[in-house]
Order: C-alpha cells, then sequence, then structure tokens
C-alpha cells in the first residue's frame, strides 16, 4: 500500500471516530475494530475490482463504507456516494474534503428518486435484503455493469430469494473478514 492510500485510510479511520459518538457511522461496539472489520471489508473491493472504469456509484454510504474507502484507493476513478441522511452526507462531505478526494462526491438523496446513474459499479453494504436492492441496481448500473454487494451470513438465503423475480449472473467472494459473509458480484440483471 502507497503511503499517501495508508495515511488517507488513517485519517479517514481518526475522522470516523471524532464523528461516530454524533451521528453512529458504525457501531458503537465496533468501533475498536474499525481498520480490521470495517476498512478492511471495504478494501476487499479494490483487490477484486483492481482497476475500475467509468463511474463508480456507492448507495446507501452511511459512513463511506465502501464508497469512501474504493475513493481512496483509486483517486482517479469517479465516485459518487449517495445516503438519505443528510447528517451522514455531511460527514462523508467533510471527509472528502478534508482527504483531498478531488475524485469523489456526496449527494443526499433516495436511491429511488435518483436520476438513472448509467455506472459501471455500484456497490452497497449493510443495505437492504438482496431483493430489495435488484430494482435499484437494474436502475442504476449501465448495461455491462457490475454491482459489488458486501452482504452478511444471510446472503445465500439472499440470493434464493432474488432469483424468485430477477435473472442475472453472480460470482460469489468469500470475505476476508468474516468467513461466513460474501461479496457478491452481480451482472446482467433483468427482471420476470
Amino acid at each position: 500500500m502507497n503511503a499517501s492510500r495508508e495515511a488517507r485510510l488513517a485519517d479517514y479511520a481518526a475522522l470516523i471516530r471524532k464523528w461516530n459518538p454524533a451521528i453512529n457511522l458504525v457501531s458503537p461496539a465496533s468501533l475498536d475494530q474499525l481498520e480490521k472489520r470495517h476498512i478492511a471489508d471495504s478494501a476487499q473491493l479494490a483487490r477484486l475490482r483492481p482497476d475500475p472504469q467509468g463511474r463508480w456509484l456507492d448507495i446507501g454510504s452511511g459512513g463511506g463504507l465502501p464508497g469512501l474507502v474504493v475513493a481512496i484507493y483509486h483517486p482517479n476513478l469517479p465516485v459518487m456516494l449517495v445516503d438519505s441522511d443528510r447528517r451522514k452526507v455531511a460527514f462523508l462531505q467533510t471527509a472528502i474534503r478534508q482527504l483531498g478526494l478531488e475524485n469523489c462526491t456526496a449527494t443526499a438523496a433516495r436511491v429511488e428518486q435518483l436520476p438513472a446513474a448509467d455506472a459501471s459499479n455500484l456497490s452497497a453494504r449493510a443495505l437492504a435484503p438482496l431483493d430489495r436492492l435488484m430494482p435499484y441496481l437494474e436502475r442504476h448500473l449501465a448495461q455491462d455493469g457490475t454491482a459489488w454487494l458486501m452482504k452478511g451470513r444471510n446472503w445465500q438465503t439472499e440470493l434464493s430469494a432474488a432469483r424468485m423475480s430477477w435473472h442475472f449472473d453472480v460470482e460469489s467472494h468469500p470475505s476476508s473478514t468474516d468467513p461466513e459473509a460474501a461479496i457478491l458480484q452481480i451482472s446482467n440483471i433483468r427482471h420476470g
């Protein structure tokens, strides 16, 4: 990891710790595991997609996990963070400014009201069950785009439920921070 990236990740962790008591960006119980759990979890996307092209959309960004971490790893990639909580977006905008992330923006909006993004990559972490995410993926991904969804221990059940109404290609990647979790790489989404 280069020094600039490492410094930005450390500064980002410090910002989360500073703001977390006021806005609850991550669970207070997991704050002492911020780097090893939350940031390392998000950094997995950079390893899975080492040279992303186009635009990256992170929905339900919350405290910036994983979208802000993706922006730090890929400083030339346009990354758009979206969250409906204006306080969290205020945090994200502050973090973007203080970390000098010129490639990143944060918008306060509900994802279902956002104009179609035509994103090459879309990420979400702990936002909603997969079947509820599928309409957002269909709306916001470019035709040849890929979704990167960080799912917990029920990911296989969520996958089965989504397949009842949706057709899509999926590849599951084991999580390096939780052996029962997975990152779902989804493309070619079709309803019905």
